[in-house]
């Protein structure tokens, strides 16, 4: 898939859980895991914007685009 999420990247820097993650967003823990999978086929950008402002990072630093075939 040529977008990868990297919220565990992210959620790691903090030394947060995804469960206060999810919380502290408005996401159950379930949803969490699915895009951290990658298996989100969309994301509300009022949901990006509140991940960001919990991580405190730009969206930028959450999703990456990467060529088919290449590692990620």
């Amino acid at each position: 898939m040529p977008i990868v999420v990297r919220i565990d990247v992210e959620l790691a820097k903090r030394k947060m859980s995804v469960g206060e993650f999810a919380e502290r967003v408005g996401l159950t823990p379930a949803n969490v895991a699915v895009l951290k999978n990658g298996r989100a086929k969309a994301v509300r950008f009022s949901t990006l914007e509140a991940m960001c402002r919990v991580l405190g990072c730009q969206p930028g630093d959450l999703l990456e685009y990467v060529e088919d075939g290449e590692e990620p």
